[in-house]
């Protein structure tokens, strides 16, 4: 009986994390499953060389392409998952990517439930993760039932320019939410803040505990509650089920190079897009052939990543911003003045620094030769491009005989990225920038086209229907009694905008869900 819980939670990052600091304060006896650990805190943390160039942090494993080649997939495995080193941009979807859309390349399909029930949660988790913002300056921005807990990350001066011009350009340039812990007066890092400003934020691991990931917001404080366990690294190889089939009942892990055994009332997968799909085809047994939950073989199916871009301009002016990543813009998210389809959302990034271009040198060097790197660096201004990519049944994640993981990707929908990074290199050009944007490779962290898997979505996607979907609305599988997943597993569609927040909020709601399961529970025995 000491390896039985009431919830069993697989998976401690933006999903997993969240929902196990929500259920924490019921005293029921909760275990996370974590197959890494603690990721370390040292001087590499900011180093650029380390994060970058030698991928100090991503995960020493290889998945493989549809070809069947091997590629380093861009994650990472640790207590607080992904968020451990994303850049924290937290932004709800907007209302109208709830419903069918509309997309030169095809239909992103509508989702089976609206804005307006997932609108407590998103305020709820922009309480939570700290997320500093400002209502009522993006055009797009559907109606929120609370302002931002905290007032919006300032810009520093060649930013702030920036802002400024973009407005006098006619554009609606807003401060971009971040999960962030800073204290600030006047662009400068209180002495009470954890959070110090420095350049080593986006797609580092944070040194001081100043970044709002799911480690420090939710998995530690969980685990105050003396009803939480934590044990790391363990893999989970598979979940069993009962004769019926309809209830798992043994969660089996290697841990320390032992099997181990566990079991719950209520278990919970939040592996991560990939990861929990081929969790579930891992589990295939006599009542479950095709994977388990996937009756309508959806899983594994529908793998959604984001059409992303990281590009460098150069200003002709010298840019000595320290906190780059503070402004967003959504004029074309819908569409453009020459264009009735969507093109995607802009963002700023982390600073370019000398060490993080010498990576990309020879790229650099046929570009624009007669540019040192530290006159790049200097003058750079760096910026995120992502465009909403749409779900496609052979866009999947497998397992090979040999139990690999493999994923096949076809492009999808890039005539609106096309004309975003248009748009950009337009407005840069009337505004003191040189004419051209430089790919920024390095930053991706990338082997496959197109975004990585840093944005990874939708391959256990939820809905009505057991027929066109593995999960009902309370993200539980229609196949079984006890199963849920709630990571970006679930999505249906992935919008233009950052998954964290929107995966942050289902947690929230599931666990609102889980929370009268447990009391049901309760009371029978």
């Amino acid at each position: 009986m000491d390896n039985h819980y009431d919830v069993i939670i697989i998976g401690t990052g933006a999903g997993g994390g969240t929902l196990a600091y929500h259920l924490a304060p019921s005293g029921k006896r909760i275990l996370l499953l974590e197959r890494g650990g603690y990721l370390p805190r040292e001087k590499d943390n900011w180093e650029s060389r380390a994060v970058f160039v030698d991928s100090k942090y991503r995960a020493k494993e290889t998945w493989l392409d549809k070809d069947g080649k091997p590629f380093y997939p861009g994650i990472q495995y640790y207590v607080g998952g992904n968020t451990k080193v994303y850049g924290a941009a937290l932004l709800r979807f907007r209302k109208e990517d709830f419903g069918e859309v509309s997309h030169h390349g095809g239909i992103s399909p509508a989702w089976p439930l609206s804005y307006e029930d997932f609108e407590p949660y998103y305020t709820k988790a922009e309480y939570l993760y700290h997320v500093h913002g400002q209502r009522g300056v993006d055009p797009t921005e559907g109606l929120a039932s609370a302002p931002y807990r905290y007032p919006p990350v300032s810009h520093e001066p060649r930013i702030q320019e920036l802002f400024d011009d973009l407005r006098r350009l006619g554009h609606h340039p807003f401060p971009l939410p971040l999960g962030i812990l800073l204290d600030e007066a006047e662009g400068k890092a209180l002495h009470n803040s954890a959070c110090v400003r420095c350049a080593a934020f986006d797609g580092f691991p944070c040194l001081v505990n100043g970044k709002a990931d799911a480690q420090v917001i939710c998995v530690d404080p969980a685990l105050e509650h003396s009803n939480v366990e934590l044990l790391t690294g363990a893999f989970v190889e598979r979940l069993e089920t009962d004769p019926s089939g309809r209830v798992v009942t043994k969660v089996i892990a290697t841990r320390k190079d032992s099997v181990e055994e566990y079991s719950a009332d209520f278990v919970v997968v939040a592996c991560g897009a990939v990861n929990s799909a081929a969790l579930l085809l891992r589990s295939a047994n006599e009542k479950h052939p095709a994977g388990l939950a996937n009756s309508s073989d959806v899983v594994g199916r529908h793998y959604m990543r984001h059409n992303c871009s990281a590009f460098m301009a150069i200003s002709k002016d010298p840019n000595p911003t320290v906190f780059q990543k503070t402004l967003a813009l959504n004029d074309f998210y819908f569409h453009s003045e020459d264009w009735e389809y969507p093109l995607g959302e802009i963002q700023m990034l982390g600073k370019s620094d000398g060490e993080m271009l010498k990576g990309e040198a020879p790229g650099w060097a046929v570009w624009k030769p007669e540019f040192a790197l530290d006159y790049l660096a200097e003058h750079s201004i760096d910026f995120w491009l992502q465009s909403e990519d749409l779900p496609h049944p052979d866009n999947r994640v497998t397992i090979n005989p040999d139990r690999e993981i493999v994923l096949s990707i076809q492009e999808t929908n890039l005539e609106g990225h096309k004309r975003l990074t248009a748009k950009l290199k337009e407005m840069l050009s009337e505004i003191g920038c040189h004419d051209q944007l430089m790919h920024r490779s390095l930053y991706l962290g990338k082997d496959i086209p197109i975004g990585g898997t840093a944005h990874q979505a939708g391959t256990v996607r939820f809905g009505r229907d057991p027929k066109t979907s593995a999960l009902d609305v309370n993200c539980k599988a229609h196949d079984l009694d006890n199963l849920y997943v709630v990571d970006a597993s679930f999505f249906v569609s992935i919008a233009a905008v950052n998954p964290s927040l929107t995966i942050m909020a289902n947690a929230l709601r599931v666990g609102d869900h889980l929370l009268e399961r447990l009391g049901s529970a309760a009371c029978r025995k």
